[in-house]
């Protein structure tokens, strides 16, 4: 985890250095923006960031703005900050295709915690599938490339909604509720709620487009990945 390069966007200068310092002090790479804009472009400008802190509530492009517009050319995780606690932004932040989000004040060895979770699972994923390709009804995944193709064509999909399909494709006929669902995709310290999961399937529902069928509702329980004979 020492090499890996984190781009911390927050508008508060002492916040960026409080949590720069002590993610550098973890063995992290940290590169600082002032704001949205600086942020958007730092990130178009650079190509091995592997991680995103972002504040919420920057003047001109908020962190809404830079998740929204990141999202439409990377799948890099993404961290948002806020001051705000309401769980309306907390749903709305994840429909944009953020991967955590942590509310001020908060600790920042919880912060770390969370990152390193989360560039954890990203890597587990990569490396302890055994089969590079799956195939399910039209929709492939491929683990080692993390791509996912819809009848040949490859869909974009955040890691959050990458490993929930791949969790939905390694458990496929199960009847999965939602809180399994939320403690293997966002791990078991996660304090969340089981809505996140909702707002999650539905965004992937929209992304598989005609193989979103695949993804059946279990009423009063979850979700089933249905994979026809």
């Amino acid at each position: 985890m020492g090499t890996r390069k984190i781009l911390i966007a927050d508008d508060e200068a002492r916040m960026r250095r409080l949590v720069g310092d002590f993610l550098k002090k973890e063995g992290y790479t940290i590169i600082e923006a002032a704001d949205g804009k600086q942020a958007t472009d730092i990130f178009h400008g650079e190509e091995d960031i592997d991680l995103i802190i972002l504040d919420i509530m920057m003047p001109g492009y908020d962190g809404w703005t830079v998740c929204r517009e990141i999202r439409k050319t990377s799948a890099v995780p993404i961290i948002m900050l806020t001051a705000r606690g309401e769980e309306s932004d907390e749903l709305f932040g994840f429909d944009l295709g953020a991967d955590e989000y942590v509310a001020k004040p908060f600790s920042l060895k919880i912060l770390a915690a969370r990152v390193q979770a989360l560039l954890r699972r990203i890597e587990n994923a990569n490396n302890n599938n055994k089969t590079a390709v799956r195939s399910f009804n039209g929709l492939e995944i491929d683990t080692e490339g993390r791509y996912v193709y819809v009848d040949g064509k490859m869909v974009d999909l955040s890691p959050k909604e990458y490993e929930l399909l791949l969790y939905l494709t390694e458990n496929a006929g199960r009847a999965l509720s939602r809180d399994q669902i939320l403690n293997a995709v966002w791990d078991y310290d996660y304090y969340g709620d089981v809505r996140t999961v909702d707002t999650h399937i539905k965004k992937l529902r929209l992304k598989l487009g005609d193989k979103s069928e695949l993804i059946q509702t279990v009423r009063s329980l979850g979700y089933r990945l249905e994979v026809r004979k």
